[in-house]
């Protein structure tokens, strides 16, 4: 994903996909490059102590979160998302186990050819076929370079490794695999804080607000593809798929918000004769203490 870049004239020209290496190392235009695992692992800005240490954190939350359910004790809106992105988080570190973390500076190849320009053998994007995000950049950028959309890149990341590389020209089923696993976890996502449904709210408009934005968490993501399918039937233009991804952001970063300050706002009205201040005694659970 942008670990290596194309050199042209001493300047970075592009970064390079794996197809395009192969035939540009074939084609005699490139050096192979010489790059050994311990070298890529040494740009990595984590190592297993460090994760293993966040993991085992995260693990031992979950783990009282569990027993508390087992016991019956009462247990918060805060607690609930707190589980819910100890949940996520262990997913990220599984996939993410083996992958360098924030590797910033790209893997120089260089450009032998003077006869010749990379585009005779590779496909280079055109300026004209990026697309301009705007104001939008920062929220719509990777999801569109998830998808493996073309998009402008300023000057000061051209250099950095993305974590997510527009130049990854995905298939078409690869795409929908894509789409299909965002959908899913978003909708896990959702339905994970639909646990705090009938929990104590201060008022019913807090319980009303937190069920709406569940719903709208957990049945967003398939209101977006009928929306992106019906928009594709009727062969609109990119201008209204990018309004409706400016829509879908904006709804999902609104309901994301009220979650997050409904989880704190719940606290100044705990019921002062629940158990929600019990802590789980693990001594209990060791015989003969």
């Amino acid at each position: 994903m942008g670990g290596f870049m194309l050199y042209v004239d001493e300047e970075p020209y592009c970064p390079l996909q794996p197809d395009h290496m192969l035939k540009l190392i074939r084609e005699g235009c490139i050096d192979a490059p010489t790059l050994t695992a311990n070298e890529i692992n040494d740009k990595s800005k984590g190592n297993t102590i460090s994760k293993g240490l966040v993991v085992l954190q995260v693990t031992w939350f979950v783990m009282q979160f569990v027993t508390r359910v087992i016991y019956h004790l009462e247990i918060t809106q805060l607690e609930v998302g707190t589980f819910i992105f100890a949940v996520f988080t262990f997913l990220t570190y599984a996939m993410w186990w083996n992958k360098p973390l924030d590797v910033r500076c790209s893997h120089p190849v260089y450009w032998k050819l003077r006869e010749s320009r990379p585009e005779d053998y590779i496909n280079v994007p055109d300026a004209d076929e990026l697309i301009q995000l705007g104001i939008w950049s920062p929220v719509l950028r990777p999801a569109m370079e998830l998808l493996g959309l073309f998009i402008a890149v300023p000057a000061s990341r051209n250099l950095r490794v993305r974590t997510l590389d527009g130049s990854v020209n995905h298939k078409d089923s690869d795409k929908v695999v894509l789409i299909l696993a965002v959908v899913l976890l978003e909708t896990i996502f959702g339905v994970m804080h639909c646990m705090a449904w009938s929990f104590h709210f201060p008022t019913h408009l807090e319980q009303v607000l937190w069920r709406i934005s569940s719903i709208g968490l957990t049945c967003g993501p398939f209101l977006c593809i009928f929306t992106a399918f019906i928009i594709n039937a009727l062969e609109m233009s990119l201008a209204s798929l990018l309004r409706l991804s400016v829509l879908s952001t904006m709804s999902y970063i609104a309901a994301r918000a009220t979650l997050l300050v409904l989880m704190l706002t719940t606290l100044r009205d705990l019921p002062y004769d629940s158990d929600v201040f019990d802590v789980v005694r693990w001594t209990s659970l060791v015989p003969h203490l």
